[in-house]
């Protein structure tokens, strides 16, 4: 059999970086995808391709290629491993389905289920990740919102996603059959969509648990009062007991994120002081000031 030399596939130099391999494997895959050319070897130029991709994304595959490389070896050369080789038994992971070389199987081993090239297999697509990011009403409500994705192959596509009520930040939502394109009649890959919830004005999550700021007067901190507070399900009227302290927190049972056991709102009180505008408005401080002489907040 031949060597390969993997670096030359994709037209990167030895001591290209990750992002400059990814880069190439991304530019060629589009070129050369058998679903967008139909020239005569694009779909053998391709699976070489992905082949080069499978050894050079893969930090230890890789190491252990360039060490193989260093002994001279040129492409299209006959090889044989050396005597001491200990390429056996690496991780293919989810791409281990491959259609590899015998060049391939010969340094790495033979995936499970995978198949010698030029033998007809089908091979399913890989999973794409990728990230969505929605507000917090829409986390708390579900619905639907749209994402566009370049799954690496050249194709953008415009999904509608569902979004399920409650959901969390870092939670995944699969997409069965909109990952990569399957080969040989294979199945398509899952699109693996990590959920981000945007910042929200009123809110932040904690958990299940939602947690909101309360502005009240100084006279409904003293006197007690019920006032209307938001929720992410619609305002609702919060009792506020007599002499509450700013920074006090108080739960509204269930009021939190959906789920088998919904959160809570937690409502943090903050007590605003309005400003003097007038003489009488003086007046009236100064008055409440002499009524509570004996009070030290301090103390």
């Amino acid at each position: 059999m031949e060597f390969k030399d993997y670096y030359d596939i994709l037209g990167v130099k030895p001591d290209a970086s990750e992002a400059d391999i990814k880069a190439a494997y991304r530019k060629l895959a589009r070129k050369y995808h058998p679903d967008k050319n139909k020239d005569a070897g694009a779909e053998e130029k391709f699976k070489a391709i992905n082949e080069a991709n499978e050894v050079l994304r893969d930090a230890e595959k890789r190491r252990a290629y360039d060490q193989l490389r260093a002994g001279g070896y040129r492409s299209g050369e006959q090889f044989r491993p050396p005597p001491n080789w200990q390429g056996q038994g690496f991780d293919f992971g989810e791409a281990g389905e491959g259609d590899f070389s015998d060049f391939f199987e010969s340094l790495f081993g033979r995936a499970a289920g995978g198949a010698r090239q030029g033998t007809p297999k089908a091979r399913r697509g890989r999973d794409v990740q990728a990230h969505v990011q929605i507000d917090l009403q829409t986390a708390f409500d579900g619905g639907r919102t749209r994402l566009s994705l370049d799954d690496g192959s050249g194709s953008e596509r415009v999904l509608e996603v569902k979004i399920p009520a409650g959901i969390l930040p870092g939670k995944v939502i699969r997409l069965s059959g909109q990952g990569q394109p399957g080969m040989g009649g294979g199945p398509n890959g899952d699109l693996l969509l990590e959920v981000g919830i945007r910042e929200d004005a009123r809110f932040k999550l904690d958990g299940h648990n939602v947690l909101c700021s309360l502005p009240i007067s100084p006279w409904e901190a003293a006197l007690g009062a019920t006032v209307p507070v938001p929720t992410l399900a619609g305002a609702v009227d919060l009792r506020i007991p007599a002499a509450t302290q700013s920074g006090r927190k108080l739960r509204l049972k269930g009021r939190g994120m959906p789920g088998h056991v919904p959160g809570d709102q937690l409502v943090e009180i903050s007590i605003r002081v309005p400003a003097v505008e007038s003489e009488a408005q003086r007046e009236a401080y100064e008055a409440l000031r002499a009524q509570f002489a004996h009070y030290d907040p301090r103390h």
